[in-house]
């Protein structure tokens, strides 16, 4: 999803309420964030002392001609600004670790909250865009509340104080100085209702460009193969145009701003000069104040120009919090019940009692797209599922472990609803494994024993336990790899080939020792007699596992020990292989498009140069690679 259309953020609160919201990240740290904003006003404060400290030079020590007088008031100043300067660098010693931890918090609290949201969360959210909040928003707000904040306090506080001290040589002076202000409120009202805007699309943009990039490096082989890179390059290039579009247009805001940040200042210097010199003349200012009135505007030169640009950063920091804190409200609809329901020693029935679900985004009209399924698996059974493409066989795998929750009906687990169960519980009595077989940047050794946070990862059971799991899946490959187990797998297992992807990531599942193992097709890209090894295997060592398997194939379903068909969302027959082959035409049907597209790809395996697209296809695409989406 695009953040700035489909998140589904609440009305913006007002400024101050948005950044308030990152308190509780900070509670902690804010007394040394405090003290370092004294010692940043310290610092100001010094700084405006040293044009009172010229005044006394010029109007003492330099007008009655005692020299020796000057050198005590130089070193004065001086004393003043290496003061000033002590202030500064507690101010930067003060705020650096405060700020640091601050974003640790917050970045790790956002990486929790993404691993608690439910499946249908990440289903409308690009990861691009979940990726800029968690790098560059967080980061961003780490250098506004080290930075931009304390400075934003500081300057304002400094230009007022300032500004009430210019009232000490006249009061037409000082007058003149605060009216040239007005004119800077006005443009910060304009330039606040404008940047905000901008700021907001300018970082959603990013999260798309982020996207862009990760869809086209995960798809690089499809970009590749398909000679669509100028197609990718095309489409990133419009994304930046318009993110470069949008960075102008703030950039001529913010220049806009600096402008008349500027040039007020200037004309109010050039206005108190001339009204100075009227002044000095007619008698009622002394040229000592005039200097000093004018070391002190110019010592307010910088906090009052610095306002544009760290007005513009807090809005950053603003639209930064807003879009961080859209994940935080997202509201998670699969959490654990206030009083979980233990089972202590798990039999493995499996059982879906008039389940029903349909995804969110699914039309009103449309029914369910499982309308009411009712099965029952019994301890230690193998049963296969089997359906159509469309029919929603991997949409209730995701059942059993609450990856969705059903939306009428339950899913029990020897008898207990699974959402009276603790998720950690309840994903260690159920293992999955998928068809797209996911694996991490980490070593072989770490994405088999991933389900065995019980274990010492290097210890004599862990190894046991993973070679157990690796000879299950025959996954013997890992033996020939350049380090073993021990060798490091790159992005999403890409190094390997879609078997072996799938034998490790089943041998991930099986190293969970599960009481019931849910597998989505997680054998399609093996051989026929590879898959059979594998089926005895897993006999052998999950005897008393139950197990639910949706097969796409002839050879898996007669493996199993009862056969599920899924149609039209319901359960339309079980039994055994051969009772539904003579009692069930559909089921008749099904098998027949099994083994009408396992010879088609037998066909296209010994002839390796197909002619047409259409064998192209044949040969690339499986029915279970559509499954999901033709379910949706």
């Amino acid at each position: 999803m695009s953040a700035d259309t489909s998140s589904g953020a609440p009305a913006r609160l007002p400024l101050h309420r948005a950044l308030l919201r990152l308190v509780p990240f900070a509670k902690k740290d804010l007394p040394r964030i405090a003290l370092g904003g004294l010692s940043a006003l310290g610092a100001s404060v010094v700084a405006l002392l040293i044009p009172t400290a010229l005044e006394w030079i010029v109007g003492g020590p330099i007008a009655s001609g005692m020299t020796s007088a000057v050198v005590w008031g130089a070193l004065a100043v001086l004393g003043l600004g290496l003061l000033e300067a002590v202030m500064v660098y507690l101010r930067r010693w003060l705020v650096l670790a405060p700020a640091t931890a601050i974003e640790y918090n917050v970045r790790a609290s956002f990486y929790n909250r993404l691993q608690k949201l439910p499946i249908e969360f990440h289903d409308r959210w690009q990861g691009g865009q979940l990726l800029s909040r968690m790098m560059q928003d967080i980061g961003l707000i780490r250098r506004w509340m080290a930075f931009g904040f304390i400075m934003l306090v500081v300057n304002c506080l400094t230009v007022v104080i300032g500004s009430v001290l210019l009232f000490q040589w006249h009061w037409l002076l000082g007058a003149i100085f605060v009216v040239s202000g007005i004119p800077l409120w006005i443009q910060g009202y304009r330039f606040h209702n404008a940047y905000s805007l901008l700021t907001r699309r300018s970082q959603d943009q990013q999260g798309d460009l982020a996207t862009s990039v990760e869809e086209s490096v995960h798809g690089i082989r499809v970009l590749k193969a398909f000679g669509r890179g100028p197609h990718a390059l095309s489409r990133f290039t419009t994304q930046a145009e318009g993110l470069r579009g949008t960075e102008m247009r703030k950039a001529r805001e913010i220049a806009v701003v600096d402008f008349v940040l500027v040039l007020m200042p200037e004309l109010a210097f050039a206005a108190c000069l001339a009204t100075g010199i009227w002044l000095t003349a007619d008698g009622q200012v002394e040229i000592s104040q005039l200097f000093a009135f004018f070391a002190m505007a110019t010592i307010l030169r910088w906090p009052i120009e610095s306002i544009g640009f760290l007005f513009s950063f807090m809005l950053d920091a603003r639209t930064a919090t807003d879009r961080i804190f859209e994940v935080f409200d997202a509201v998670d609809t699969i959490t654990d019940p206030v009083s979980p329901v233990s089972i202590e020693r798990p039999r493995g029935a499996l059982a879906f009692e008039n389940a029903h679900f349909r995804y969110q985004d699914a039309r009103e009209h449309e029914r369910d797209l499982l309308d009411g399924i009712d099965l029952a698996l019994e301890p230690g059974e193998t049963m296969a599922l089997v359906g159509l493409t469309g029919s929603g066989k991997t949409t209730l795998t995701t059942l059993p472990t609450r990856l969705y929750d059903v939306t009428a009906g339950r899913v029990s687990l020897d008898g207990v609803d699974v959402r009276e169960m603790s998720l950690v519980e309840l994903r260690t009595h159920i293992a999955t494994a998928f068809e797209d077989a996911t694996l991490f940047s980490a070593s072989v050794r770490e994405n088999v024993l991933l389900g065995r946070d019980d274990l010492d990862l290097f210890s004599e059971e862990a190894d046991r336990v993973m070679r157990e799991a690796l000879a299950v899946a025959q996954a013997d490959f890992v033996e020939e790899l350049p380090d073993g187990a021990a060798t490091m797998i790159g992005e999403e297992g890409m190094s390997l080939s879609g078997g072996q992807r799938q034998r490790l990531a089943l041998a991930r599942a099986v190293a969970a020792r599960p009481k019931v193992l849910v597998m989505d097709d997680p054998l399609s890209a093996l051989d026929v007699n590879t898959e059979e090894r594998v089926q005895t295997e897993l006999k052998r060592v999950l005897a008393g596992t139950t197990a639910l398997v949706v097969a796409h194939r002839p050879s898996t379903v007669a493996l199993a020990d009862r056969v599920a068909l899924l149609e039209n969302g319901r359960i339309a027959a079980v039994g055994t292989h051969h009772e539904l082959m003579a009692t069930s035409p559909s089921y008749r049907s099904v098998i027949s498009s099994f083994e009408a597209d396992e010879r088609e790809a037998e066909r296209v395996r010994r002839d390796p140069n197909p002619t047409s697209e259409l064998d192209i296809l044949a040969g690339t695409v499986h029915a279970d690679d559509a499954d999901e989406e033709g379910a949706r």
